[in-house]
C-alpha cells in the first residue's frame, strides 16, 4: 500500500486595513500602510519580515478604497519571488477577523500573521521557521505594561496568562503584532464572540490555545515600533535610516 504524505507549510498574512485615523490628515488621501518608512513604503518591512523568513504565498487583507494602491505598488509579489494574493477587509471587526478572510487562503497549513504598521528590528525568521503546532506569539520587554496586552510565561516559554492593559503587575512583556498559529485558528476565530467593542480580539484567540498549553513565547530582543502614531512613525524613520534600511532583502 502506498502511503501518501501531506506536506504542511507557513502562509503569510499582513493585515494592512483600517482607516488609520491617528495619522489623520496624511491617512485622508491614502493607507497607512503606504506612508514612506525612510526610502520604502511602510508595508515593505512587515512584508521583509516574511519573506526573510521564507514564506512564500502571502495574503494582503486590505481596504477596499485603496486595494487599488496596493495591487499597483506590489503587483502579484514575482518581483520579490513570492505570490500575493489580495482579499478586502470591508470594515475593521478585529484583529482576529482576519483569519475568517482568510479561510479558504489557509486552508490546512500553519499562518504566520504581521501587522502592517509593525516594525522589528530583529531578524525573527529562526522563530518563525522553528513553528511546529498549537500558537505562538512574540513578547517585547516594556516600561510601561499597563499600556499593553502582558503576557506572563514560564521558564519552558509557555504562556501561562495574558492581560490587556493590565492594573496590576503580571509581567513586563508586550504582545507584539506578530503571531503564528496553526489551522485550527480559522474556526477557533469563527466561533468567537464580538468583545463589548463589537470586534472579534486576537487575545482570545491566544487564550484558547493558551488553555490548551499549546500556546509558545518568543522574545524580541531589538526594537519593535507599531507605526501609527505620529510619534512611533519618525521613530520608526530614524530606526529604518540608522539599522534597517541596508537590512532589508526588498
Amino acid at each position: 500500500m502506498e502511503l501518501i504524505y501531506f506536506n504542511k507549510f507557513m502562509r503569510g498574512i499582513i493585515l494592512a486595513g483600517g482607516a488609520g485615523t491617528r495619522l489623520y490628515p496624511c491617512t485622508k488621501v491614502t493607507n497607512k500602510q503606504l506612508l514612506p518608512i525612510y526610502n520604502r513604503p511602510m508595508i515593505y518591512y512587515p512584508l521583509n519580515t516574511l519573506i526573510k523568513a521564507g514564506i512564500k504565498e502571502i495574503l494582503i487583507i486590505v481596504n477596499p478604497e485603496r486595494m487599488g494602491d496596493f495591487v499597483n505598488l506590489l503587483g502579484s509579489g514575482k518581483k520579490f519571488g513570492v505570490k500575493l494574493t489580495y482579499m478586502i477587509q470591508d470594515k475593521p471587526r478585529g484583529l482576529a477577523d482576519a483569519f475568517i478572510i482568510g479561510e479558504s487562503f489557509i486552508g490546512q497549513d500553519d499562518v504566520c500573521m504581521i501587522l502592517g504598521d509593525n516594525i522589528f528590528e530583529d531578524d525573527l525568521s529562526a522563530e518563525i521557521k522553528n513553528f511546529k503546532s498549537g500558537g505562538k506569539i512574540f513578547a517585547k520587554k516594556v516600561s510601561d505594561p499597563e499600556r499593553f496586552g502582558i503576557v506572563k510565561f514560564d521558564t519552558n516559554m509557555r504562556a501561562e496568562k495574558i492581560v490587556e492593559k493590565p492594573t496590576e503587575w503580571i509581567s513586563d512583556y508586550a504582545a507584539t503584532g506578530l503571531y503564528i498559529y496553526d489551522h485550527r485558528v480559522v474556526e477557533v476565530a469563527k466561533n468567537l464572540q464580538p468583545s463589548a467593542r463589537g470586534e472579534l480580539e486576537i487575545v482570545d484567540l491566544h487564550n484558547w490555545y493558551l488553555q490548551k498549553n499549546e500556546l509558545e513565547v518568543a522574545i524580541v530582543n531589538g526594537a519593535w515600533l507599531d507605526a501609527g502614531t505620529f510619534d512611533s512613525l519618525l521613530e520608526a524613520q530614524i530606526l529604518a535610516k540608522e539599522k534597517l534600511a541596508d537590512k532589508l532583502i526588498i
